[in-house]
């Protein structure tokens, strides 16, 4: 058995990065930057006005009140282009252009309109103002040429903002990996039959295709294959032809049934490991087949392919995608309860994540029966880490978790 952070090495060591695409922006969220973003203009363009109210200079209202003449208007798409004079003010809208000679605004709460005087409209100022009050200067939230984002981040919603705003109607993302999803056994009957005598129905297949669209990977799910390694090799054969990434769950251990690990052999696979020293989950297989298409094969149990695929496969289906920080996120939180962990294995258990009054973050073990058992594991938000050879780990222990796509 090799420890899990040495399996999580060897998985990023053989894992190349996909090359990159462009797409539309309307195409782009949660995929991954294949390049920087650099900004092509100053953001705000122009001094921009943070409020409704007028425009002027700050030395015509140090003594208050204080009238100025109206001379224009500026408002968010319709300026007011001219240079402001001494004496003089400039009805403004938010987010509207200062105009030249105006160095600071007067919020319109603390301003009185007066109507037409001497043919003139005034404003009397009722509240000194200090200069640059109320404005956003040019370039002071971004300047052009500066990179505002990085290759390797996912777009998020709020990215969006950013990639419109600096005219990228296309973006350079890296190409999503193709995974093909093949659940094994013959006890595996598909979802809509009932299941016989000694049955049951695969669900191996839907969890592990969902945290691989999770993981920004484009899924393809193979029929169900028996116990039958000439059966098998043919399928991951097969899929190899068409996906970056295979996915098996099920035969990877030593049992008399278990064909996927002859199966790779016949087929001249790399076996890179093939146990790890991981509850639940021992029993997986990261390997690379000859035309270079990664292959995991998970174990059978539904926990077990949960805590396997997030700690290995999403690792690899991120990494390929040049994600920054492709391995689950890792946190430090208080045991809310007991947990026990084994004599030679590294355990990652299913928990629940809470944070108290005093900000500090809680791990709540869940209640679950063991590796089959993806009921009681439905709940989980985290894995709580327990080293091996700690036999009992105790409530208000400050712990390892990481944390669960959801």
């Amino acid at each position: 058995m090799i420890p899990v952070a040495e399996a999580i090495r060897i998985v990023r060591e053989h894992t190349t990065a996909l090359p990159g695409e462009l797409v539309s922006l309307t195409e782009a969220r949660n995929r991954f930057l294949a390049q920087d973003v650099v900004a092509d203009s100053d953001l705000p363009p122009f001094d921009r006005s943070q409020m409704d109210g007028y425009a002027l200079r700050a030395s015509d209202a140090q003594s208050v009140p204080a009238k100025l003449k109206i001379v224009g208007e500026s408002a968010a798409g319709r300026g007011w282009h001219n240079e402001l004079k001494l004496g003089e003010a400039v009805r403004i809208m938010t987010g509207a252009p200062v105009p030249a000679g105006a160095d600071s605004v007067q919020q319109v709460e603390l301003t009185r309109e007066l109507g037409v005087v001497n043919g003139s409209a005034e404003v009397e100022i009722l509240e000194a103002v200090l200069p640059g009050r109320s404005i956003v200067k040019r370039g002071s939230e971004i300047k052009a040429g500066e990179t505002v984002l990085h290759a390797g981040e996912q777009i998020s919603a709020a990215m969006m903002a950013v990639l419109a705003s600096f005219g990228y109607a296309q973006i350079n993302v890296s190409r999503q990996p193709r995974v093909a999803v093949l659940a094994t056994g013959s006890e595996l009957v598909a979802i809509d039959q009932r299941p016989g005598r000694d049955q049951i129905r695969d669900s191996n297949n839907f969890s592990i295709s969902a945290y691989a669209e999770l993981a920004g990977g484009s899924v393809e799910r193979l029929p169900l294959a028996g116990d039958d390694t000439s059966l098998l090799k043919r399928q991951i054969t097969q899929a190899a032809e068409r996906s970056d990434v295979v996915v098996t769950s099920g035969g990877v251990s030593v049992g008399v049934y278990d064909f996927t690990k002859p199966a790779l052999r016949e087929l001249n696979a790399e076996i890179f490991f093939e146990r790890v020293a991981l509850r639940p989950g021992k029993p997986t297989v990261f390997a690379r087949l000859p035309n270079g298409t990664l292959f995991f094969g998970l174990p059978g149990n539904p926990v077990s392919v949960s805590v396997t695929f997030n700690l290995f496969a999403r690792t690899a289906l991120l990494a390929m995608q040049g994600a920054k920080e492709p391995e689950l996120p890792e946190d430090w939180a208080v045991l809310a309860g007991n947990v026990k962990g084994a004599v030679e294995r590294e355990s990652y258990l299913p928990a629940r994540l809470s944070t108290t009054e005093a900000g500090f973050l809680m791990a709540e073990p869940l209640k679950w029966g063991g590796s089959s058992d993806f009921v009681g594991f439905v709940r989980a938000t985290s894995l709580i880490i327990v080293p091996p050879g700690f036999r009992l780990v105790e409530t208000g222990t400050k712990v390892r978790v990481v944390h669960l796509p959801l």
